[in-house]
């Protein structure tokens, strides 16, 4: 099972590897002087290597390395390659293949048409689910997640929008909302220097911006731009995330377990699904297996966790955008360790007597 583990994520680190290695050969061959002199005279050969590279190599690159194989996700990935060969490829290159890069952008606009629709019916809907909010006393992460999906179970593209609406709330509308301070809930972050890293994070973000951004926008405008965006967001997601981490702490109901780290992971643990709980020192400062999600602040310390639950059988975590993984164990590390063992142990023994009787 080690050997597998390990020889998908060479799989994905080498899929990764050559993703980027596609894009920037591609890149560097019309934006560079090197690139430009090493055209041939006939270019339709070169362009149409280069549309292939974008259009199919790199989704299945992409898909590779995400692990996930779907012809819809595939046809999507094609589009977009169509469209960032539009970009990359300088357009006077593109006079004979004009009919191609135009089904890109109408398998595209397909696309969007649909996701529009599904965002009318979200606006249509955001009353009800609203009020399944507010009638819940689940922290916000769950409680938004579960009314969405009962409303729209299967619709990939609503989770990963309301994702992206969850860190643009925490990010910017949740300055005056305090953390709860019930006796059932338990933070994961106050003994440790994690939201000082993050900080640390952002400054070093805002100060690769303004140095990435005045270097790039004499020779590359698109580039620049396009890492001027994603920088942004990156510093929308982190501050997002702290505020997503302060205001919403571990939570122990009678029967479940509430545990998120920020914006990056969630997940739902209900007592009856524990199989064991592992407090042993020496077990929890072994290296963690890949089967284990890991609830745990890191900084600039080593930190193993306060303990273990060894599931019946894999439960699905949610992670950054919307992505859904099964884990096998759950690590968490709380800041009071102490109070959350015991009130786990009541609960996981009364869950355990409920299922004798």
């Amino acid at each position: 099972m080690g050997c597998l583990v390990l020889h998908k994520k060479t799989v994905s680190f080498v899929a990764l590897f050559l993703l980027l290695l596609v894009i920037s050969s591609n890149y560097v061959l019309y934006h560079s002087s090197f690139g430009l002199q090493s055209l041939p005279a006939d270019l339709n050969g070169v362009v149409v290597g280069s549309i292939l590279d974008l259009s199919l190599v790199a989704p299945l690159l992409f898909l590779a390395w995400q692990r996930k194989f779907s012809l819809k996700y595939f046809i999507v990935l094609m589009a977009t390659g169509l469209i960032a060969a539009r970009f990359i490829i300088p357009s006077e290159y593109l006079a004979s293949f004009q009919t191609v890069m135009w089904l890109g952008v109408g398998i595209e606009g397909v696309l969007i048409l649909f996701e529009l629709s599904l965002l009318f019916m979200l606006v249509k809907n955001a009353l009800p689910i609203l009020r399944r909010i507010k009638s819940s006393s689940l922290p916000l992460l769950f409680s938004f997640s579960r009314a969405v999906n009962e409303k729209f179970p299967k619709q990939t593209f609503l989770h990963i929008l309301c994702s992206e609406m969850l860190m643009f709330y925490y990010a910017f509308g949740t300055w005056k909302k305090q953390p709860s301070n019930e006796g059932n809930t338990f933070t994961l972050y106050k003994r440790s220097s994690f939201i000082t890293f993050q900080i640390m994070i952002i400054h070093a973000i805002v100060i690769e911006t303004l140095g990435l951004h005045w270097l790039l926008h004499n020779t590359s405008m698109i580039l620049s731009i396009i890492l001027l965006i994603l920088n942004i967001y990156s510093i929308v997601f982190f501050i997002g995330d702290i505020q997503a981490l302060r205001l919403n702490p571990l939570q122990v109901d009678d029967d479940c377990l509430y545990v998120s780290f920020g914006l990056a992971k969630r997940m739902k643990i209900r007592f009856q699904d524990i199989e064991e709980i592992i407090e042993d020192t020496h077990i929890l400062e072994q290296k963690i297996p890949s089967t284990t999600i890991e609830f745990i602040a890191r900084d600039f310390e080593t930190v193993h966790p306060n303990l273990l639950l060894i599931l019946k059988s894999p439960i699905e975590a949610t992670l950054f955008m919307g992505i859904k993984k099964k884990f096998k164990q759950v690590a968490i590390r709380v800041d009071d360790p102490h109070a959350f063992k015991k009130i786990v142990k009541e609960r996981l023994e009364k869950a355990q007597r409920d299922e004798l009787i």
